[in-house]
Protein backbone atom coordinates (compact mmCIF):
# COMPACT_ATOMS: atom_id res chain seq x y z
CA UNK A 1 0.00 0.00 0.00
CA UNK A 2 1.34 3.42 -0.88
CA UNK A 3 2.15 5.87 1.81
CA UNK A 4 -0.53 8.27 2.93
CA UNK A 5 0.02 11.52 1.05
CA UNK A 6 -1.06 13.43 4.14
CA UNK A 7 1.65 11.90 6.33
CA UNK A 8 3.79 14.53 8.07
CA UNK A 9 1.23 17.36 7.63
CA UNK A 10 0.30 17.36 11.27
CA UNK A 11 -2.72 16.38 13.25
CA UNK A 12 -4.86 19.29 12.18
CA UNK A 13 -4.14 18.99 8.47
CA UNK A 14 -7.00 18.21 6.14
CA UNK A 15 -6.50 16.83 2.64
CA UNK A 16 -9.49 18.67 1.24
CA UNK A 17 -8.25 21.98 2.72
CA UNK A 18 -4.83 21.47 1.14
CA UNK A 19 -6.39 21.03 -2.23
CA UNK A 20 -8.66 24.08 -1.91
CA UNK A 21 -7.18 26.99 -3.97
CA UNK A 22 -8.26 29.61 -1.45
CA UNK A 23 -6.60 27.70 1.35
CA UNK A 24 -3.42 27.32 -0.71
CA UNK A 25 -3.41 31.08 -1.47
CA UNK A 26 -3.92 31.94 2.21
CA UNK A 27 -1.14 29.57 3.29
CA UNK A 28 1.25 30.88 0.62
CA UNK A 29 0.49 34.45 1.63
CA UNK A 30 1.08 33.63 5.27
CA UNK A 31 4.31 31.87 4.38
CA UNK A 32 5.43 34.82 2.26
CA UNK A 33 4.66 37.18 5.09
CA UNK A 34 6.70 35.01 7.41
CA UNK A 35 9.62 34.96 5.01
CA UNK A 36 9.44 38.75 4.60
CA UNK A 37 9.42 39.16 8.35
CA UNK A 38 12.42 36.86 8.66
CA UNK A 39 14.29 38.73 5.92
CA UNK A 40 13.48 42.02 7.59
CA UNK A 41 14.69 40.69 10.92
CA UNK A 42 17.95 39.43 9.38
CA UNK A 43 18.46 42.73 7.59
CA UNK A 44 17.96 44.61 10.84
CA UNK A 45 20.50 42.42 12.58
CA UNK A 46 23.03 42.90 9.77
CA UNK A 47 22.56 46.66 9.81
CA UNK A 48 22.94 46.77 13.57
CA UNK A 49 26.11 44.71 13.37
CA UNK A 50 27.51 46.87 10.60
CA UNK A 51 26.77 49.97 12.60
CA UNK A 52 28.07 48.47 15.79
CA UNK A 53 24.68 48.63 17.50
CA UNK A 54 24.41 44.87 17.94
CA UNK A 55 27.61 44.57 19.92
CA UNK A 56 28.14 48.14 21.05
CA UNK A 57 31.89 47.74 20.44
CA UNK A 58 32.35 49.96 17.37
CA UNK A 59 31.00 53.18 15.96
CA UNK A 60 29.00 53.54 12.74
CA UNK A 61 30.66 53.22 9.33
CA UNK A 62 30.19 56.93 8.71
CA UNK A 63 31.53 57.62 12.18
CA UNK A 64 34.64 55.56 11.51
CA UNK A 65 35.19 57.37 8.20
CA UNK A 66 34.87 60.72 9.93
CA UNK A 67 37.29 59.59 12.63
CA UNK A 68 39.84 58.53 10.01
CA UNK A 69 39.40 61.86 8.23
CA UNK A 70 39.97 63.72 11.48
CA UNK A 71 43.00 61.73 12.58
CA UNK A 72 44.79 61.24 9.21
CA UNK A 73 47.77 63.63 9.02
CA UNK A 74 47.54 66.30 6.32
CA UNK A 75 49.56 65.58 3.18
CA UNK A 76 52.87 67.40 3.18
CA UNK A 77 53.38 69.99 0.43
CA UNK A 78 55.18 68.50 -2.56
CA UNK A 79 57.52 69.69 -5.29
CA UNK A 80 56.26 69.78 -8.90
CA UNK A 81 55.88 66.16 -9.96
CA UNK A 82 56.01 64.97 -6.33
CA UNK A 83 58.68 64.47 -3.72
CA UNK A 84 60.22 66.75 -1.14
CA UNK A 85 63.90 67.10 -2.15
CA UNK A 86 65.30 68.92 -5.17
CA UNK A 87 68.92 67.75 -4.90
CA UNK A 88 70.38 65.25 -5.41
CA UNK A 89 67.22 63.59 -6.75
CA UNK A 90 66.87 66.00 -9.70
CA UNK A 91 68.89 68.22 -11.99
CA UNK A 92 67.31 71.66 -12.42
CA UNK A 93 67.38 73.33 -15.86
CA UNK A 94 66.20 76.94 -15.81
CA UNK A 95 65.46 79.88 -18.08
CA UNK A 96 66.44 83.31 -16.68
CA UNK A 97 64.97 86.71 -17.48
CA UNK A 98 62.03 89.07 -17.25
CA UNK A 99 59.39 90.35 -19.66
CA UNK A 100 60.52 93.98 -19.44
CA UNK A 101 63.21 93.46 -22.13
CA UNK A 102 64.55 90.63 -24.26
CA UNK A 103 68.06 91.64 -23.17
CA UNK A 104 67.25 90.57 -19.60
CA UNK A 105 67.20 86.92 -20.65
CA UNK A 106 65.45 84.20 -22.58
CA UNK A 107 62.64 83.76 -20.05
CA UNK A 108 61.15 87.12 -21.01
CA UNK A 109 61.12 86.47 -24.77
CA UNK A 110 57.55 85.82 -25.87
CA UNK A 111 54.77 84.75 -23.54
CA UNK A 112 55.37 82.64 -20.43
CA UNK A 113 53.73 79.73 -22.25
CA UNK A 114 56.11 80.16 -25.18
CA UNK A 115 59.10 80.20 -22.81
CA UNK A 116 57.77 77.11 -21.04
CA UNK A 117 57.49 75.16 -24.29
CA UNK A 118 61.03 76.11 -25.29
CA UNK A 119 62.35 75.28 -21.82
CA UNK A 120 60.81 71.82 -21.95
CA UNK A 121 62.63 71.09 -25.21
CA UNK A 122 65.97 72.24 -23.80
CA UNK A 123 65.50 70.48 -20.46
CA UNK A 124 64.69 67.18 -22.19
CA UNK A 125 68.28 67.06 -23.49
CA UNK A 126 69.51 66.88 -19.88
CA UNK A 127 67.12 64.12 -18.86
CA UNK A 128 68.81 60.96 -17.58
CA UNK A 129 67.14 57.88 -16.12
CA UNK A 130 69.38 58.15 -13.07
CA UNK A 131 68.57 61.83 -12.53
CA UNK A 132 65.35 63.32 -13.90
CA UNK A 133 65.14 66.99 -14.79
CA UNK A 134 63.09 69.53 -12.88
CA UNK A 135 62.54 72.65 -15.05
CA UNK A 136 62.49 76.14 -13.55
CA UNK A 137 61.75 79.76 -14.35
CA UNK A 138 64.26 82.20 -12.82
CA UNK A 139 62.29 85.43 -12.92
CA UNK A 140 63.82 88.78 -12.02
CA UNK A 141 61.65 89.88 -9.11
CA UNK A 142 63.80 92.89 -8.22
CA UNK A 143 65.61 94.54 -11.16
CA UNK A 144 68.59 96.86 -10.67
CA UNK A 145 68.33 100.15 -12.57
CA UNK A 146 70.72 102.89 -13.62
CA UNK A 147 68.03 105.39 -12.65
CA UNK A 148 67.30 106.07 -8.95
CA UNK A 149 63.57 105.33 -9.13
CA UNK A 150 60.94 106.77 -6.80
CA UNK A 151 62.76 105.77 -3.60
CA UNK A 152 66.30 106.43 -4.84
CA UNK A 153 67.41 102.79 -4.43
CA UNK A 154 68.12 102.11 -8.11
CA UNK A 155 65.86 99.08 -8.37
CA UNK A 156 62.40 98.21 -9.68
CA UNK A 157 59.98 95.68 -8.24
CA UNK A 158 58.34 93.19 -10.55
CA UNK A 159 54.54 93.70 -10.39
CA UNK A 160 52.77 91.06 -8.31
CA UNK A 161 50.50 90.24 -11.25
CA UNK A 162 53.56 89.41 -13.37
CA UNK A 163 55.00 87.09 -10.72
CA UNK A 164 51.62 85.38 -10.42
CA UNK A 165 51.43 84.98 -14.19
CA UNK A 166 54.83 83.29 -14.38
CA UNK A 167 54.06 81.11 -11.37
CA UNK A 168 50.85 79.91 -13.04
CA UNK A 169 52.75 79.19 -16.28
CA UNK A 170 55.46 77.30 -14.36
CA UNK A 171 52.86 75.18 -12.62
CA UNK A 172 51.25 74.22 -15.91
CA UNK A 173 54.51 72.51 -16.93
CA UNK A 174 55.39 71.24 -13.41
CA UNK A 175 58.30 73.67 -13.05
CA UNK A 176 59.78 75.63 -10.16
CA UNK A 177 59.69 79.41 -9.99
CA UNK A 178 62.90 81.04 -8.67
CA UNK A 179 62.65 84.71 -7.74
CA UNK A 180 65.90 86.55 -8.52
CA UNK A 181 66.94 89.63 -6.54
CA UNK A 182 69.06 92.43 -8.06
CA UNK A 183 68.75 94.89 -5.16
CA UNK A 184 70.65 97.92 -6.52
CA UNK A 185 71.18 100.06 -3.41
CA UNK A 186 68.58 98.05 -1.52
CA UNK A 187 69.03 95.22 0.97
CA UNK A 188 68.86 91.52 0.09
CA UNK A 189 66.99 90.58 3.28
CA UNK A 190 64.39 93.34 2.89
CA UNK A 191 63.80 92.28 -0.70
CA UNK A 192 63.41 88.62 0.35
CA UNK A 193 60.92 89.58 3.06
CA UNK A 194 58.89 91.48 0.47
CA UNK A 195 58.58 88.19 -1.47
CA UNK A 196 57.28 86.18 1.49
CA UNK A 197 53.85 85.68 -0.08
CA UNK A 198 55.46 83.63 -2.86
CA UNK A 199 58.22 82.04 -0.80
CA UNK A 200 55.54 80.36 1.29
CA UNK A 201 54.61 78.35 -1.80
CA UNK A 202 56.19 74.87 -2.06
CA UNK A 203 57.43 75.43 -5.63
CA UNK A 204 59.06 78.88 -5.28
CA UNK A 205 62.78 79.43 -4.59
CA UNK A 206 65.08 82.44 -4.43
CA UNK A 207 68.28 83.68 -6.09
CA UNK A 208 70.71 86.40 -4.98
CA UNK A 209 72.50 88.36 -7.73
CA UNK A 210 75.46 90.14 -6.05
CA UNK A 211 76.65 91.66 -9.35
CA UNK A 212 73.77 94.12 -9.04
CA UNK A 213 74.21 95.04 -5.35
CA UNK A 214 76.26 98.21 -4.94
CA UNK A 215 76.91 100.77 -2.20
CA UNK A 216 75.25 104.15 -2.40
CA UNK A 217 76.97 106.38 -4.89
CA UNK A 218 77.81 103.52 -7.29
CA UNK A 219 75.49 103.13 -10.28
CA UNK A 220 74.40 99.54 -11.08
CA UNK A 221 75.97 98.38 -14.31
CA UNK A 222 79.05 100.59 -14.02
CA UNK A 223 80.96 98.01 -11.98
CA UNK A 224 80.48 94.55 -10.45
CA UNK A 225 78.72 94.53 -7.09
CA UNK A 226 79.11 92.17 -4.14
CA UNK A 227 77.54 90.62 -1.06
CA UNK A 228 78.96 89.53 2.29
CA UNK A 229 78.59 86.09 3.83
CA UNK A 230 76.77 87.77 6.74
CA UNK A 231 74.16 89.19 4.34
CA UNK A 232 73.75 85.82 2.60
CA UNK A 233 73.34 84.07 5.96
CA UNK A 234 70.69 86.55 7.04
CA UNK A 235 68.61 85.76 3.95
CA UNK A 236 69.17 82.00 4.19
CA UNK A 237 68.15 82.01 7.87
CA UNK A 238 64.94 83.86 7.00
CA UNK A 239 64.03 81.51 4.13
CA UNK A 240 65.01 78.38 6.08
CA UNK A 241 62.76 79.45 8.95
CA UNK A 242 59.84 79.70 6.52
CA UNK A 243 60.55 76.20 5.21
CA UNK A 244 60.78 74.64 8.68
CA UNK A 245 57.82 76.50 10.19
CA UNK A 246 55.48 75.71 7.29
CA UNK A 247 56.81 72.20 6.56
CA UNK A 248 57.71 73.11 2.98
CA UNK A 249 59.74 70.94 0.60
CA UNK A 250 63.40 71.69 0.03
CA UNK A 251 63.74 75.16 -1.47
CA UNK A 252 66.27 76.18 -4.14
CA UNK A 253 68.55 78.96 -2.86
CA UNK A 254 70.88 80.25 -5.60
CA UNK A 255 73.85 82.60 -5.25
CA UNK A 256 75.29 83.91 -8.54
CA UNK A 257 79.05 84.39 -8.77
CA UNK A 258 81.70 84.88 -11.44
CA UNK A 259 84.50 86.62 -9.50
CA UNK A 260 85.99 85.81 -6.11
CA UNK A 261 85.32 89.36 -4.88
CA UNK A 262 81.56 89.04 -5.45
CA UNK A 263 81.15 87.14 -2.15
CA UNK A 264 83.16 88.52 0.75
CA UNK A 265 83.95 85.85 3.34
CA UNK A 266 82.55 83.01 1.24
CA UNK A 267 83.89 80.40 3.67
CA UNK A 268 81.52 81.74 6.33
CA UNK A 269 78.38 80.98 4.31
CA UNK A 270 76.37 78.48 6.35
CA UNK A 271 74.22 75.55 5.27
CA UNK A 272 70.58 75.80 6.35
CA UNK A 273 67.84 73.21 6.96
CA UNK A 274 65.49 72.84 4.02
CA UNK A 275 67.62 74.81 1.54
CA UNK A 276 69.44 73.51 -1.54
CA UNK A 277 72.13 76.22 -1.49
CA UNK A 278 73.69 76.41 -4.95
CA UNK A 279 76.66 78.48 -6.13
CA UNK A 280 75.90 79.33 -9.76
CA UNK A 281 78.95 80.12 -11.90
CA UNK A 282 77.54 82.56 -14.43
CA UNK A 283 80.35 84.24 -16.34
CA UNK A 284 80.15 84.27 -20.15
CA UNK A 285 82.87 83.61 -22.72
CA UNK A 286 84.44 80.74 -24.61
CA UNK A 287 83.89 77.12 -23.51
CA UNK A 288 87.52 76.86 -22.36
CA UNK A 289 87.25 80.00 -20.21
CA UNK A 290 83.95 78.89 -18.72
CA UNK A 291 85.23 75.40 -17.91
CA UNK A 292 88.34 76.82 -16.26
CA UNK A 293 86.30 79.18 -14.09
CA UNK A 294 83.91 76.38 -13.14
CA UNK A 295 86.80 74.19 -12.01
CA UNK A 296 88.24 77.01 -9.89
CA UNK A 297 84.97 77.78 -8.14
CA UNK A 298 83.91 74.19 -7.52
CA UNK A 299 87.21 73.62 -5.73
CA UNK A 300 86.29 76.27 -3.13
CA UNK A 301 85.13 75.37 0.36
CA UNK A 302 82.64 74.99 1.82
CA UNK A 303 81.08 72.95 -0.98
CA UNK A 304 77.46 73.55 -1.85
CA UNK A 305 75.52 72.39 -4.88
CA UNK A 306 76.97 73.46 -8.23
CA UNK A 307 75.36 75.64 -10.88
CA UNK A 308 76.49 76.57 -14.39
CA UNK A 309 75.13 79.38 -16.53
CA UNK A 310 74.96 79.60 -20.33
CA UNK A 311 74.30 82.72 -22.40
CA UNK A 312 72.54 82.46 -25.73
CA UNK A 313 73.95 85.81 -26.92
CA UNK A 314 77.17 86.54 -25.00
CA UNK A 315 78.75 83.05 -24.98
CA UNK A 316 81.11 82.17 -27.84
CA UNK A 317 80.09 78.76 -29.23
CA UNK A 318 77.58 77.98 -26.53
CA UNK A 319 78.26 74.62 -24.91
CA UNK A 320 76.00 71.68 -25.72
CA UNK A 321 74.11 69.76 -23.00
CA UNK A 322 76.55 66.88 -23.53
CA UNK A 323 79.51 69.17 -22.88
CA UNK A 324 77.84 70.65 -19.80
CA UNK A 325 77.16 67.20 -18.37
CA UNK A 326 80.78 66.34 -19.07
CA UNK A 327 81.92 68.90 -16.50
CA UNK A 328 83.40 67.48 -13.31
CA UNK A 329 81.48 67.57 -11.12
CA UNK A 330 78.39 67.67 -13.37
CA UNK A 331 76.31 70.72 -12.38
CA UNK A 332 73.16 70.27 -10.32
CA UNK A 333 71.68 73.45 -11.79
CA UNK A 334 71.96 74.67 -15.40
CA UNK A 335 70.67 78.18 -16.16
CA UNK A 336 70.17 79.69 -19.62
CA UNK A 337 70.08 83.46 -20.04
Amino acid sequence: MSADPRAGLGAGADCADMRDPRTIYRRRRAAAAGICALVALLATVLVLRACGGASGRTGSASGRTATIARTAPPRQPQLPGGGRRIFPEHRVVAFYGAPQADSLGVLGIGTPAHAAARLKRVAARYERRSRPVLPAFELLATIADAGPGDDGLHRTHQPAATIDRYLAAARRVHALLVLDIQPGWGDFLAEAERLQRWLLQPDVGIALDPEWHLPRGEIPGTRIGSVTAKQVNAVSTYVSDLVVKHDLPQKLFVIHQFTQAMIAGRRQIAARPGLAITMNIDGFGTPAAKVSKYRDFTADRPRFYDGFKLFYVEDTNIMSPGAVLGLRPPPDLVVYE
